[in-house]
């Protein structure tokens, strides 16, 4: 009866002539590859792709600063590129302000109209101690300037749903092709009372209305997604829809 061998190993994974033997008679298994060249790979493709788009998201006169420091027949194809993008952004800015809503006109100006852009609607508090929505408001009429192919609407919460709770205001709607794609239940997932104009981009972001490498966008440095709620369509609060008319 033959007796098993035991044979000494020290380290199966270290690089021995010993363990190539025993690896060629199965006594030990192959050795797995090294992970090494896949990380290397990948962080020099990291390297080579941040470099070809650091000019990403710098508008005209940002372009032109850098004359002395880029290729000039790279910095045309990116200034072409920001005219072009300027040129349909232009043409699509349309709106620019904020909207007053009265509810019976709701259907057109809201609904009706979202079919053509992404309509926000800001359901604001009917007291005048809300800070939340006093702050919301401020940053709307910026929002409106700034991205004037969105249509930017405020209206009452009480005056657009009969009996909503003003523990809920300020809500945001997001309307697109005449339906609401999302909402946002006070302003407590952006930053409550220290929501930045900055939190609101992102939310742009977030929820489809604003690309992520649009030039008009603050590069300040986000210290949190404004909400993953939001882009997964989870816990957020669900607005009444008791009324017939609202929509």
């Amino acid at each position: 009866m033959d007796q098993r061998v035991h044979v000494p190993i020290d380290d199966p994974n270290a690089d021995t002539e010993w363990n190539d033997i025993l690896r060629k008679h199965g006594v030990i298994p192959e050795k797995p590859p090294s992970p090494t060249p896949i990380i290397e790979e990948a962080l020099q493709e990291a390297i080579k792709r941040a470099h070809e788009e650091r000019l990403e998201g710098k508008d005209l006169d940002e372009l032109d600063e850098l004359e002395d420091e880029e290729d000039e027949a790279f910095l045309a194809k990116y200034r072409k590129q920001r005219v072009a993008e300027l040129s349909t952004i232009t043409q699509a800015s349309i709106y620019n302000q904020v909207y007053p809503l009265q509810k019976p006109d709701y259907a057109r100006d809201v609904t009706e109209a979202s079919r053509k852009a992404y309509v926000l609607v800001h359901l604001t508090s009917s007291l005048g101690t809300n800070i939340e929505s006093q702050l919301l408001t401020e940053l709307w009429r910026d929002l409106a300037r700034k991205f004037g192919e969105i249509k930017f609407c405020e209206m009452r919460a009480d005056l657009c749903i009969e009996g909503y709770p003003e523990r809920n205001t300020p809500t945001i709607l997001i309307y697109r092709n005449g339906d609401i794609q999302k909402q946002l239940v006070t302003l407590r997932e952006l930053g409550g009372q220290s929501t930045t104009l900055e939190d609101l981009q992102r939310f742009l972001v977030d929820v489809g209305a604003v690309k992520d490498n649009d030039y008009r966008i603050s590069r300040a440095k986000p210290t949190e997604p404004a909400s993953k709620s939001i882009r997964d369509g989870k816990n957020s609060t669900t607005v009444d829809d008791d009324d017939d008319d609202w929509d």
